[in-house]
């Protein structure tokens, strides 16, 4: 037998077949299309710039900030030495604003609470711009300093509505005449200089500060519109923890006193 060009085949090489040797032929690998790669690539994830995300994450920090000083908790700064030495100048202090209704409310808590009416002499209106005003509006919003202006103020609940509170006949506070044992008092100071006999009306506190003799507090305001009593519609919170400076770090609890069962025999 002769091939095309007249060659004999048995002149030519003889593959062996398949069928001759018992496998199956090999099929050689196609190499991976140039198009597989770049689909390869373009698979791998991209990961943004820091620098491209860092706006959105402050953004998001504000926002969460903004959210939990509105609705849940508040750093106030202490300007005076009226709750010395449960809290002292420049202190700052955490404050639970969802404890601002009166079944939250009770005998013994620090609270932080708006201005009445004539409590302070009035807000300062000097401020500063650029960047110094910055700054220090950044201190304000987290509580590292005192707002201009600033309306707050912090005192010890000694009466909540329906109780009598008074002093001194017995030589102590007595709430609902059960005499108070009160060892955060400022060291050297009385109960009270000042004696008082009040009852204190539904939805109002009668409070007082921890130094007692530089603070004027209910006591100091009997003469005014309010009679010297706070109404709970102007509480911000309970304040919980003091948090600066860290040597101080302390929770604020409720005094032992103000757990006696006789001072709810007669009163709220």
């Amino acid at each position: 037998m002769t091939t095309e060009d007249g060659r004999r085949s048995a002149d030519l090489p003889v593959e062996p077949s398949a069928a001759a040797t018992g496998t199956q032929p090999s099929v050689p690998e196609a190499p991976a299309s140039r198009s597989t790669v770049v689909r390869t690539r373009r698979a791998k994830p991209k990961h943004k710039s820091f620098l491209r995300e860092l706006p959105g994450i402050v953004i998001t920090a504000l926002v969460i900030s903004v959210l939990i000083k509105t609705f849940l908790v508040q750093a106030f700064y202490i300007p005076s030495g009226s709750m010395e030495n449960t809290l002292l100048v420049n202190d700052r202090v955490l404050v639970n604003k969802l404890a601002d209704k009166p079944d939250e409310i009770h005998r013994g808590d620090v609270i932080v609470f708006r201005d009445p009416g004539g409590w302070l002499n009035g807000p300062e209106t000097a401020s500063r711009g650029g960047l110094l005003g910055l700054v220090r509006d950044g201190l304000v919003f987290v509580g590292l300093a005192p707002a201009a202006g600033e309306e707050d103020l912090i005192k010890r609940v000694i009466g909540v509505g329906g109780d009598k509170v008074a002093c001194c006949t017995s030589g102590r506070v007595t709430v609902n005449g059960v005499p108070l044992d009160e060892p955060y008092l400022y060291p050297g100071d009385h109960p009270s200089d000042e004696t008082f006999s009040e009852t204190v009306p539904a939805g109002e506190l009668w409070v007082m500060g921890d130094h007692r003799s530089v603070s004027e507090d209910s006591r100091f305001h009997k003469q005014q519109p309010g009679k010297g009593f706070v109404p709970v519609d102007d509480v911000i919170g309970r304040a919980f923890v003091i948090v600066w400076p860290l040597d101080r770090t302390a929770v604020l609890r409720r005094p032992a006193t103000f757990d006696q069962p006789a001072l709810d025999a007669s009163g709220g």
